[in-house]
């Protein structure tokens, strides 16, 4: 079996896009699997406790006992997936505990494989914060989210080196209908009989491109 993964979705920056990739990938995980546990770690709404709340909790990490207790959660080899939506404010946070307590290691030892999404920008701090990350990260760990709604054009070349997942822009309108609290991914892609539309193939080849990390991941356990 496969270790187990922890997909912990982060940026220092506001507003790139992290949440959105969080709902997809926990809402391709629930449809793969048929379970997955989600982290909620944002300071203002709406986040991915919002969307999902069904398999979506709460976590804090600005005290040691709410380190623990995330902790406690995701370093366990019990085969569900974990998704972590780290809000921006708690990006420094996070990954100085992580290096401090020496969690990649100790992952690897309880079988548990971190994956680091790093949603990407195109200013200083995006930049400087991903190298900080290269330094405690294995390359076949962390990965760049290229959202083409938040970086017009081609990604810094420090950001743009090693592994990369691209999400492509949808028009305004569909942003905004795909933003609505009540919209699921997996229910339109059930319900809309035309796959031809725009949305549909965007949400499908989101599931495919998660689905293209996952098997990566796979492929370098065996």
């Amino acid at each position: 079996m496969p270790a187990t993964p922890v997909y912990i979705i982060c940026s220092p920056r506001p507003q790139v896009g992290k949440t959105l990739v969080a709902r997809l990938l926990t809402e391709f995980l629930l449809l793969k699997n048929g379970k997955v546990a989600a982290f909620d770690v944002n300071l203002k709404e709406p986040s991915l406790l919002d969307y999902l709340p069904n398999v979506t909790e709460t976590a804090e990490i600005e005290d040691t006992y709410g380190k623990m207790q995330l902790m406690d959660r995701i370093i366990v080899d019990d085969g569900i997936a974990k998704v972590i939506d780290l809000g921006f404010h708690a990006f420094d946070e996070f990954f100085k505990m992580s290096e401090e307590i020496g969690f990649m290691k100790e992952a690897e030892r309880r079988r548990v494989t971190p994956i680091i999404l790093f949603a990407a920008d195109t200013d200083r701090v995006s930049v400087r914060q991903h190298l900080a990350l290269q330094d405690q990260i294995p390359a076949s760990r962390l990965v760049v989210i290229d959202n083409e709604h938040v970086v017009r054009g081609e990604l810094p070349e420090s950001l743009g080196m090693g592994r990369v997942l691209r999400v492509s822009a949808l028009p305004t309108f569909l942003k905004t209908y795909i933003d609505r609290l009540t919209f699921s991914f997996t229910d339109y892609l059930r319900r809309e009989k035309d796959s031809s539309t725009e949305l549909h193939q965007w949400v499908r080849r989101n599931y495919f491109a998660l689905r293209e990390l996952e098997l990566s991941l796979i492929l370098q356990q065996s």
